[in-house]
């Protein structure tokens, strides 16, 4: 059945099905095409009748991958109109004031992903919940984060983050017709994985995106990844000879096609993506949008002040190992040498000696295994740990996870990797994408189910703590309580604990 609703842009035409009003491809802002490429979001403009929201919107353009094969998200429509949003709502007017409205920030290293995937359907958190979900999509890549002087001479220009002011765009939409869709406009949380959850680590210290959300939950990210301008810049200036123009050409580069875009896009990945740790192209400290690194600010008790839940799955790295053959036939000195030439000096040198000792008679000591073990940590643990002690020391709640569900997948090489926890989050449905992933259904759908218990309580009370889970106490610097999110669930104190303390003054 067909549901119309109003929004402050105009109608739109959804449908309900199964107990829930849904909406796809919601505009949010005017497309970035033409003279408004590379320029920051300007709201949707209002329309007359009744606009169709019934098929996704589609995907910001985009190079597919291995990872993103694997995940199934390599099969997409894309396109650089792509500022839309889909709504799941509950049908039937709430009672109060309205219900809890959860933002999904979809990741994919800030080059890749959707937030209409069907990994992400909403529904599931919708009806069990009683909560309103939304995903949103935001431009990636060049076309989102490149950071061209020249772009941010322009009047009202900006010097990168494009995609982030996307995302802001997006939660002032969300914010200014939450109610439309039956939410509550004063309880909105964020959510998101990898670059969805670094995103989420930088709105948390943009003056910008204060009030747009009351809570945060972060998966696999934090606050550690926003590039100094310097660096940025020069990955704009790779980027714009790769695409063969005059760094200040930025008429040509409005002009340019999509894919000869995209590939200078994957040649700068290619050549420059190890120096700024896999990501080239992320959030800019810039002065202005992003006024000093979020992990700092954050640390001196500046940013917003909103209870947060955030945590990272154990072997994080085995993901990225599948892209990294010569990982997977490390030696001693192979190994050895990775390291010194990250952290020189002897650090190197302890951190494996270290990670050696924390895991003797625990697990693998494989120079693979630590390898996959050490740059999980380096990469997503430790930043979170660092995010979670930033927050404590200000006072405000934050509760901490550890997934350690393990995959079957490939013979079990992949263990508990970066984005198991997904499906888990939204719901073990059959035509889930990431499936074949997850492993025994019954168990899975268990730990599936307190998951989602945590994650609802949390938008709707600010505090994980579920009758599904053991009693969930918060962070703190001295017991570092964590929920261990396995076919086991319990609380540790400090888990890894040996391995956290190895990376002192260097995460």
């Amino acid at each position: 059945m067909e549901v119309v609703v109003e929004t402050h842009a105009g109608r739109i035409r959804g449908r309900e099905q199964a107990g829930l009003r849904v909406f796809r491809g919601v505009p949010y802002a005017e497309p970035p095409v033409g003279p408004r490429r590379l320029r920051v979001p300007e709201p949707v403009k209002p329309w007359t009748g009744v606009r169709d929201a019934l098929c996704r919107g589609p995907a910001a353009p985009q190079n597919g991958g291995l990872v993103s094969r694997l995940l199934g998200i390599d099969d997409i429509h894309t396109d650089e109109d792509c500022l839309t949003l889909d709504v799941w709502a509950p049908a039937g007017d709430p009672s109060g004031r309205g219900r809890p409205v959860m933002v999904w920030i979809h990741g994919g290293s800030f080059t890749m992903g959707t937030g209409a995937e069907p990994v992400y359907d909403g529904s599931g958190l919708a009806r069990r919940g009683d909560v309103v979900v939304v995903t949103i999509n935001y431009r990636l890549g060049a076309l989102g984060w490149l950071a061209l002087p020249e772009l941010a001479r322009e009047e009202g220009g900006a010097l990168g983050n494009l995609g982030l002011l996307d995302q802001i765009e997006a939660l002032r939409f969300v914010r200014e017709n939450a109610a439309a869709f039956g939410g509550d406009s004063d309880n909105v949380t964020v959510f998101g994985e990898s670059a969805g959850a670094m995103s989420i680590g930088t709105l948390l210290a943009v003056p910008a995106a204060r009030g747009l959300f009351q809570r945060a939950i972060l998966q696999s990210g934090a606050a550690h990844n926003a590039a100094p301008e310097a660096d940025a810049v020069e990955v704009a200036e790779r980027f714009m000879k790769e695409l063969g123009l005059a760094p200040g050409d930025v008429p040509g580069l409005r002009r340019a096609g999509v894919q000869a875009i995209l590939e200078a896009q994957a040649k700068v990945l290619a050549v420059r993506g190890l120096a700024h740790r896999g990501l080239p192209f992320q959030p800019t400290v810039e002065g202005r949008h992003v006024p000093q690194p979020p992990a700092e600010a954050l640390a001196r008790g500046e940013g917003a002040a909103v209870p947060l839940l955030l945590g990272t799955n154990v072997d994080e790295w085995k993901l990225f190992g599948l892209a990294d053959p010569k990982a997977q036939a490390l030696d001693e000195a192979g190994l050895l040498r990775r390291y010194e030439r990250i952290f020189p000096g002897d650090h190197g040198q302890r951190l494996v000696a270290g990670y050696r000792h924390a895991r003797a008679g625990r697990a693998s000591v494989e120079p693979r295994e630590l390898w996959f073990a050490m740059e999980s940590d380096r990469y997503f643990r430790l930043p979170a740990i660092r995010l979670a002690e930033s927050q404590v020391r200000r006072g405000l709640a934050c509760w901490k996870y550890l997934f350690t569900w393990a995959s079957p997948a490939l013979d079990g090489a992949l263990g508990s990797c970066h984005a198991l926890e997904i499906p888990f989050v939204f719901g073990l449905g059959e035509q889930s994408p990431l499936s074949h992933f997850v492993g025994e259904r019954e168990a899975a759908g268990r730990l599936s189910g307190r998951m989602q218990a945590a994650w609802l309580a949390f938008a709707r009370q600010g505090s994980p703590v579920s009758q599904d889970l053991p009693p969930w106490p918060g962070y703190d610097a001295e017991r570092r309580a964590t929920m261990v999110l396995g076919p086991d669930c319990r609380i540790e104190s400090d888990p890894l604990g040996h391995e956290r303390t190895l990376w002192e003054g260097l995460v």
